[in-house]
């Protein structure tokens, strides 16, 4: 008897469009196959190159003094508010905080290099990777003030995550505090949708964190990889550097939900 049988196509909005439903030769209801999946290898530790920005994986001697200075501008302290450490008063504190935290491979962590001034103006990692599912996440993402709503900012959440579908990951996740209301614009601005909430998932800094979720799956890269490029595109700035049109109204009709 067949393994699988189609018992029912139609569309399913809350699932994203067109879904076909699979049964087992017991006739229980399953997931759609994947006859061919091979796990995917971790993700490669190497330079991930854009227009006007450069993902390289983090290491002190290449990276910290311009991400302190980066990170220690007036005004930055808040950008550290829903994250479990830094602000860091020292540039010691600081290094010691990479050492214990950033130079493994699972988290896998990459500084964000300006093109124009070959200077670090940001962070963020890969983490809960599961090469088995094909799963993993974007996490520990913190700009600096110049680097916040830029386009290195976008730059640098598409290499990281063109980096991932391309290394043969089938989903890409997005977690942030509820309340961290910037960070759930940018998630979607960046094209996750939005799966709903965690409570009472965490306690960051004696404080209760509900977490939301987002993600984006293999099948909604190819539209998301158009969507980024076409906004990344020189042609979508004008002389003064403003873009033509937003990367939010590129992404918006690829999201399956919103918040």
């Amino acid at each position: 008897m067949c393994r699988y049988q189609i018992i029912r196509s139609g569309t399913n909005v809350r699932a994203g469009g067109q879904v076909t439903t699979y049964t087992n030769d017991l006739g229980q209801v399953v997931g759609f196959p994947i006859p061919d999946w091979t796990p995917p290898e971790g993700p490669a530790r190497e330079v991930l190159v854009g227009r006007v920005c450069r993902a390289e994986p983090l290491r002190i001697e290449d990276h910290a003094e311009a991400l302190y200075q980066a990170f220690t501008v007036e005004g930055a302290d808040a950008g550290w508010s829903y994250l479990p450490y830094g602000p860091f008063d020292t540039r010691d504190a600081f290094d010691d905080w990479i050492r214990a935290t950033c130079l493994s491979d699972n988290p896998l962590f990459f500084a964000f290099v300006d093109v124009a001034t070959g200077k670090a103006v940001g962070l963020a990692s890969y983490l809960n990777i599961n090469r088995a599912y094909g799963t993993i996440e974007v996490g520990h993402v913190h700009f600096a003030p110049v680097m916040q709503r830029s386009r290195i900012a976008s730059e640098a959440m598409y290499l990281m995550m063109r980096h991932a579908f391309d290394a043969g990951y089938r989903r890409y996740e997005w977690k942030c505090n509820m309340l961290n209301a910037p960070s759930q614009a940018a998630a979607q601005r960046f094209g996750f949708s939005y799966e709903g909430i965690f409570r009472q998932h965490m306690v960051v800094r004696g404080e209760n964190r509900d977490s939301a979720w987002y993600a984006c799956i293999d099948g909604e890269w190819p539209a998301l990889k158009r969507a980024f490029e076409t906004w990344l595109d020189d042609a979508n700035f004008d002389a003064d550097g403003r873009q033509v049109q937003s990367l939010s109204n590129l992404t918006r009709p690829i999201l399956v939900a919103t918040d």
